[in-house]
């Protein structure tokens, strides 16, 4: 049996950092890795196609993305399409789930307990579905399956085991642990909510097909899975983004002036492209006028998508010795700083960079 298994693409996200163009893209850019791991599934014959969830935001769709999908899924007829809404796409009587005409090879999940799909003779999937944007229980307690051959689980929930690619801060939703699993008789879980993929032994998270934010790590996209008859599971990982987002960070010490801070920027990003998040760090003349409007994608990097630029772990360099000598307001406060015995080293050079940044009147540089 082959099933391919995405999750989390959150079609119509506002994409709240970009400007609306870039949003409007960014959503375009969705729906084109969609149609991507529709094709996918044509291409590799699969039996069904599954979704773990979250497939789009209940607070932002539109008639026109119902149409879409609706249109898309019904173009891959009879190829079984399984959905087990999740967090963000939860199922009700507002939902899209709910108002769309689906073509019958469409099965959307629509109880917060386990319904059965039969596959093929001896081969069942079970899905479930959240009710509601918080508060869903874990959806394998007190479950058992009541029949014999492979049973494999297709729900949006999270695994509360503790391991090293769990997402900081990532509200559970429907927590469960791996143990559950076996425990309720399912070879296998496929899975939504956590956007970095991970392979478990007997859990696959895809991981979001498309990148939603920057900094976002693993080998996500769409995953080719191979169930056995005896419920092992091969797993192959398909990249289907639409999207090229990058992180790029530049150290620009040494730098005198705006245009020469400009001119390394777009030397370095010249072999980038789509979306880029540029964080600026080093130690730069006291003058730099470093205000993220002068490293616009329009200004130093029109090639770009988009250009989310940040100032982060960057230094003025201050003669603080001379400027101690100044009979000025400046040499003053220089000297007062200087002269404090209840700062770290850490915090004069904080209050001293902060001083003599407002004393120029520049407000562009984050003391670190």
């Amino acid at each position: 049996m082959k099933l391919l298994l995405f999750s989390d693409l959150h079609l119509d996200t506002h994409f709240s950092w970009a400007g609306q163009d870039a949003a409007r893209l960014r959503r375009r850019n969705l729906r084109s890795t969609l149609a991507k791991i529709i094709r996918l599934a044509g291409e590799l014959e699969v039996d069904a196609l599954c979704c773990g969830g979250d497939l789009y935001e209940h607070e932002r769709f539109s008639p026109d993305t119902g149409e879409f999908l609706r249109a898309s899924f019904e173009e891959i007829a009879p190829l079984p399409v399984l959905i087990a809404p999740g967090n963000h796409d939860w199922y009700g009587p507002a939902s899209l789930y709910h108002q769309v005409s689906w073509s019958p090879n469409v099965r959307v999940f629509t109880e917060n307990r386990f319904s059965p799909v039969e596959l093929a003779d001896g081969f069942t999937l079970w899905g479930a579905a959240h009710r509601a944007p918080a508060n869903t229980p874990d959806l394998l307690r007190d479950f058992a399956v009541d029949r014999t051959g492979v049973n494999v689980a297709l729900f949006h929930g999270s695994e509360n085991g503790g391991f090293a690619w769990q997402e900081e801060g990532k509200v559970a939703h429907a927590p469960f642990s791996a143990e559950e699993i076996s425990q309720a008789g399912f070879a296998h879980a496929l899975l939504g909510h956590f956007h970095r993929p991970a392979d478990g032994p007997m859990h696959t998270y895809p991981g979001n097909a498309d990148p939603l934010e920057f900094g976002e790590d693993g080998e996500r996209g769409a995953v080719l899975l191979t169930v056995h008859d005896d419920g092992s599971v091969e797993r192959q990982h398909h990249n289907v983004a639409s999207s090229v987002v990058a992180d790029v960070t530049l150290d620009i010490s040494g730098t005198t002036h705006t245009g020469q801070a400009q001119d390394k920027v777009r030397a370095a990003l010249t072999t980038h492209s789509g979306f880029v998040r540029l964080t600026l760090i080093g130690e730069v003349a006291a003058g730099v006028d470093l205000d993220p409007n002068e490293f616009a994608a329009a200004v130093v990097a029109p090639h770009l998508d988009a250009l989310s630029t940040r100032v982060a772990k960057v230094r003025a360099a201050y003669d603080l010795e001379a400027l101690a000598q100044e009979a000025t307001v400046r040499g003053q406060f220089v000297r007062d700083v200087e002269a404090a015995t209840d700062l770290s080293e850490d915090e004069r050079r904080r209050v001293l960079i902060t001083g003599l940044r407002a004393l120029a009147a520049h407000d562009d540089l984050a003391v670190r």
